[in-house]
């Protein structure tokens, strides 16, 4: 029995020596002995009040990087209570994983009212499917192919975002190929047709010579381009990319917009931020307004530079609640006609209003001048004077206005106007309104050679700015041209497929050709306020959220005066510069490219700055 015993405690004490010599080796190997000895001196010295929270932190410092562990993707409601996609990103933080955060990306759906029923239901089953699609994207491929990788590297996240993109686009090419041969297999070929008639020529006018040449003939409108191939379920990869940056941010205890800031000057981080000028929706006199009037899908109201964000959200609500009253107010008591006159109708009418989308209100008007005579008005009862106080811009949205069977702009009910006589109309308007200082979207795409004839008329006096107009932003980087239509500058929207690097690069693009950047909100918004940190980031111009009223557009007014607040608490706020109206042509473009050119062969280089804020002030405005 004893020989047995000693051999059994013989042999634990060996096992025993064994484990603790291979406890010693992974503790050396992971040199945990020498920081535990500096951890334990430091702390004795500095003694804090709570030790182990102390002991807690500096473990935490010495921790692996947190890595992507899992991403889900779910389907939510956005401001207008239809769906589009959430992501959620779970890190694998100190051996275990957790939920960082959740992002929410709005659809790229216009909003159409008054419209047909058949074609709103056709538009509801695409955006479910386009949902659908990206809900399963993110749930089966997205998530397995970013585990591992570290939030803190957008770059390569992009990179997979964006080849797992093109395999797709790839695999619906490779589809849609096979079911058209399939289609084509089973449809017997059609008999040859006879080839149409010649049309008939003119009729001859009355009173006009036979043979005479019809000067009158006007050049018939292009016809509309096929709109761009929006893949279902891309917009997985803008939200996925969106909500890697804002991890990153959130683990590096930093607000995202000091995280964008950071991708669009990763060699040099700037030590100011501006707040972009805001351009704000007070009414809308579009094609779906009650009144003849068409032509204004919104008029905007842009404080002036020298004010800060907290000012010009504050007068802008004043000049609001002034139209609000104005609309509720009974029309004057009609008076007695004089005899011989009319019984002047204008001034009669009884101004409505509704609630719109994007957030301002709906009015009916009749005429070009009335929406801006009113806020003309307003202000000049509130001791504001426009052009001086605050500007105007409109946006246009031509490509709604246009009437194909007349090949003419529908700018009120009956009234139609050639692409000449716009142009005109334009010129005519800037003069009468001098404080107006952009116009969104005067003419469709297609008319190119409008474009250039307004960009030339007025382009040295208000910014001629393509919205709806301009391409996509994955097909403008694609071109690497941003010059047509010729425009003074861009609205960018984070939308579908564009990530936190293709928003890099297309400002950068826009900003090396002199051109101004509009960081825009789609029609149909969600809460998330993600959007704002974007654009304080990528340092544009303007930031055009749509009006004061409804919650998910005042969420992104909140958080915009919140960063203002922290850029002024870190002496970190940026002046924005007075507004500057550079018309350029093709030549000037190439004279500027080839400066830089020689100022980069020169090495005429800015040397290093200090970042906006130090750790200290980041954590600080991540726990307030």
């Amino acid at each position: 029995m004893g020989e047995e015993g000693g051999g059994r405690r013989c042999g634990t004490t060996r096992e025993l020596q064994k484990l603790k010599q291979q406890a010693l080796e992974y503790y050396q190997e992971n040199d945990v002995p020498r920081r535990l000895e500096e951890l334990l001196n430091s702390t004795f010295y500095l003694q804090p009040a709570d030790v182990y929270g102390h002991l807690a932190n500096c473990f935490s410092k010495l921790a692996k990087p947190p890595t992507i562990c899992r991403v889900v993707g779910k389907r939510v409601l956005d401001g207008l209570g239809l769906p589009t996609l959430q992501v959620e990103i779970f890190c694998t933080v100190q051996n275990f994983p957790k939920n960082i955060c959740s992002v929410v990306i709005a659809t790229h759906f216009e909003v159409h009212e008054n419209t047909f029923p058949e074609l709103v239901e056709a538009e509801e089953a695409e955006r479910s499917d386009a949902v659908g699609t990206a809900v399963q994207w993110v749930n089966e491929t997205i998530t397995r192919e970013l585990q591992g990788i570290a939030p803190s590297n957008q770059s390569q996240v992009d990179q997979v975002l964006r080849t797992l993109f093109e395999n797709k686009v790839q695999e619906d090419k490779e589809r849609a190929e096979l079911e058209q041969s399939r289609e084509l297999s089973t449809v017997p070929a059609p008999f040859p047709l006879m080839p149409p008639p010649p049309p008939p020529p003119p009729a001859k006018k009355k009173g006009q010579k036979q043979g005479m040449k019809d000067t009158l003939t006007e050049k018939p409108i292009v016809p509309p381009e096929p709109a761009e191939t929006v893949l279902s379920g891309s917009m997985a990869v803008g939200a996925v990319s969106l909500a890697i940056a804002k991890t990153s941010a959130i683990l590096g205890s930093n607000p995202l917009y000091v995280n964008i800031a950071f991708l669009k000057h990763p060699q040099e981080q700037p030590t100011k931020l501006t707040i972009p000028l805001l351009m704000v929706s007070l009414v809308s006199c579009g094609k779906l307004s009650p009144g003849k009037l068409n032509l204004m899908k919104e008029v905007i109201c842009i404080p002036h530079p020298g004010l800060t964000a907290k000012q010009g959200v504050e007068m802008l609500m004043e000049i609001q609640k002034q139209i609000n009253k104005t609309i509720e107010m009974p029309p004057p008591p009609k008076a007695e006609p004089k005899k011989g006159h009319d019984g002047g109708k204008r001034g009669q009418q009884l101004i409505t209003g509704k609630l719109s989308h994007l957030g301002c209100l709906t009015i009916t008007y009749d005429t070009i001048e009335q929406p801006l005579l009113l806020i003309q008005g307003i202000c000049a009862n509130l001791g504001l004077e426009l052009g001086t106080n605050l500007h105007l811009a409109i946006n246009c949205a031509a490509h709604e206005l246009m009437d194909y069977s007349k090949g003419k702009y529908e700018v009120m009910t009956g009234t139609h106007k050639t692409a000449a006589e716009m142009l005109e109309l334009y010129v005519d308007l800037i003069s009468k309104f001098p404080s107006i200082i952009a116009i969104i979207d005067p003419f469709r795409k297609e008319d190119s050679e409008q474009w250039d004839s307004i960009y030339n008329a007025l382009g040295s006096r208000c910014y001629i700015i393509a919205g709806s107009a301009s391409k996509s932003i994955s097909k403008l980087l694609e071109d690497g041209n941003i010059s047509i239509p010729k425009s003074s500058g861009l609205i960018i929207k984070h939308t579908n497929q564009t990530t936190m690097s293709d928003l890099v690069e297309i400002t950068n693009l826009i900003d090396s050709k002199k051109r101004i950047a509009v960081f825009g909100s789609t029609e149909g918004e969600c809460s998330d306020d993600s959007l704002v940190d974007l654009a304080v980031g990528l340092g544009v111009q303007f930031i055009k959220l749509g009006g004061l009223s409804r919650g998910e557009r005042v969420t992104k007014y909140n958080r915009l005066l919140t960063i203002e607040e922290e850029l002024i608490q870190n002496g970190a706020l940026g002046f924005n510069e007075e507004y500057t109206f550079l018309y350029s042509n093709e030549e000037d473009d190439q004279v500027a490219e080839a400066r830089e050119a020689a100022a980069e062969v020169s090495g005429e280089l800015r040397g290093p700055v200090q970042p906006i804020f130090p750790p200290e002030a980041a954590e600080e405005s991540t726990r307030t």
